[in-house]
Parts: structure tokens; C-alpha cells; sequence
């Protein structure tokens, strides 16, 4: 049995202390590592990323995570990549790590991903260099993704991203930011590899479940979707083919969304 706790969106800030601390404190009877989808911070300030190392630092599981565009707002990622490694927490982004959980090799693949739309409504890397820019990252962060799955030798793979890979789980927001919001790249990455589950967040009034072409379930798992501190999954044995959501523990039951 492997069980994950995941989340995205939590947009940590000073004032945001002791907030979501008192819902973990027995996540790691309930899971055995916590994955979250990127927007840890508000502006990607290594203060606000501090104040979330301190809430998480009774978390007994591994911890695995993401940056968000959040993240990345005031042009110091690295600080903030580099104090949430300091702290045992690690970052993914075009990269994997494996873990040997009740004899299963789960691997985790990680990117930020970026936008670009879906069929039917999406960027075209023509044009103005700007464009060609915005397309090319995409494009790009596709690539790094496929290849960290590929790159995994493990048994279960999941696909930890911050934006969506498929519309299913924007459903509830304006159509007109779906381009802003994910990129169909994405999916294709995770289908030409397969994987098991696909986790993102940057979708605040998205929806929860989706799927890709592939038949990969996705999961939007942003607090403010899910609401509540956290989802939990379970591979119960070698022969499911997707993961059981399992119902939030009593401690959730009093949680609501807080940051900003």
C-alpha cells in the first residue's frame, strides 16, 4: 500500500503562521509523503517560504513540492528552492526522486509546467518573438517532464506539476484563461511515458478530477478546490490501475482555506 497526501495553492505568507500546522499533525499516520503543487509562497519570498519550513517541520514524511508561477513572482525561485532543500524538502522541477514504500518503488517526476491552451484553443509558437518565447517555455517544460518520467525506474510514477495538463480539471473557471491556466503538452508528455497519477493546482475554482487521453487520472488538488488542508490517495495493491481517494480524516473537518 503506498498513501499520498497532496495540495497546491497554499500561498504562504507571514500572517498565514500556525494556520494549516494543526491539520498535519497526524498526516504522517495517514500517509507516507506529503507532495505539494507549487504556489507555496504569495510573491516567492524566501521570508514567506520560511514561515511555511516552519509549518511543515513536524511533517514525519518526505516532502516533495513544486514551485508555482506564485513562486516565482519576484525573481528569487533560487533563494526559495535553495531554503526549502536546507530545510529536507525537495524540489522537483524537471527532475525525479524514488522512494521504497512497503516494498512498491514509487517515482515522482516534477516541473511547473507553464500555459499555452488546449486543442482547439491554443498558442502557436509563429510570430512575434514574444510569442515564440511563451510557446518555446512550454514547449520546453513538456520536454523536461517527459524526460524525468522516463528517467524513472520505479514501479508507480506520479506527475507532480503546477499547471493543469488537461481542461477536465478548469472546469469552473473562464474559459478565456484556459491558455493561462495549462497546456495539452503536458498530458502528452505524461501519455508517451504513462504514468499513474498526474497532480497539479494553479486552478482555484477549477475542478477536481480529470483525465488524459491516455487514460491518466489527474487531480487538481489546490486547496481552495479541494477545500480542505489536503487530498489523500491510495494504491491499495500491485493491480490498481488508479488511485482510491481516500475521505478526509476528522482533523479536516474544521479547515478552511486562509491564504491569500
Amino acid at each position: 500500500m503506498i498513501r499520498i497526501a497532496a495540495m497546491a495553492d497554499i500561498h504562504f505568507g507571514p500572517d498565514a503562521a500556525g494556520t494549516l500546522k494543526p491539520h498535519l499533525v497526524h498526516l504522517a499516520e495517514r500517509a507516507d509523503l506529503l507532495l505539494i503543487a507549487g504556489d507555496l509562497t504569495r510573491v516567492g519570498d524566501p521570508v514567506e517560504a520560511a514561515v511555511l519550513i516552519d509549518e511543515l517541520r513536524d511533517v514525519r514524511v518526505p516532502i516533495v513540492v513544486v514551485l508555482g508561477n506564485h513562486d516565482y513572482h519576484t525573481d528569487r525561485e533560487a533563494a526559495v528552492t535553495a531554503a526549502l532543500a536546507g530545510a529536507g524538502i525537495t524540489v522537483l522541477e524537471g527532475n525525479g526522486i524514488t522512494f521504497d514504500i512497503n516494498g512498491t518503488r514509487l517515482g515522482i517526476a516534477g516541473v511547473k509546467g507553464f500555459g499555452g491552451g488546449f486543442p482547439g484553443a491554443s498558442a502557436s509558437d509563429f510570430g512575434e518573438p514574444e510569442m515564440r518565447a511563451f510557446v518555446g517555455h512550454s514547449k520546453e517544460r513538456a520536454a523536461r517532464l517527459e524526460a524525468a518520467l522516463r528517467d524513472l525506474e520505479c514501479d508507480r510514477r506520479i506527475a507532480l506539476l503546477h499547471y493543469a495538463p488537461v481542461p477536465d480539471t478548469l472546469q469552473g473557471e473562464p474559459v478565456g484563461i484556459y491558455p493561462f491556466l495549462g497546456c495539452y503538452l503536458l498530458a502528452e508528455a505524461i501519455d508517451r511515458v504513462g504514468a499513474d497519477l498526474a497532480l497539479h493546482g494553479h486552478a482555484h475554482h477549477g475542478s477536481e478530477q480529470g483525465v488524459t487521453a491516455g487514460g491518466v487520472p489527474v487531480r487538481n488538488v489546490a486547496q481552495p478546490v479541494l477545500r480542505r488542508a489536503y487530498a489523500l490517495f491510495c494504491f491499495d495493491s500491485a493491480d490498481d490501475q488508479v488511485p482510491v481517494e481516500l475521505p478526509a480524516p476528522p482533523e479536516l473537518a474544521g479547515w478552511r482555506y486562509t491564504a491569500h
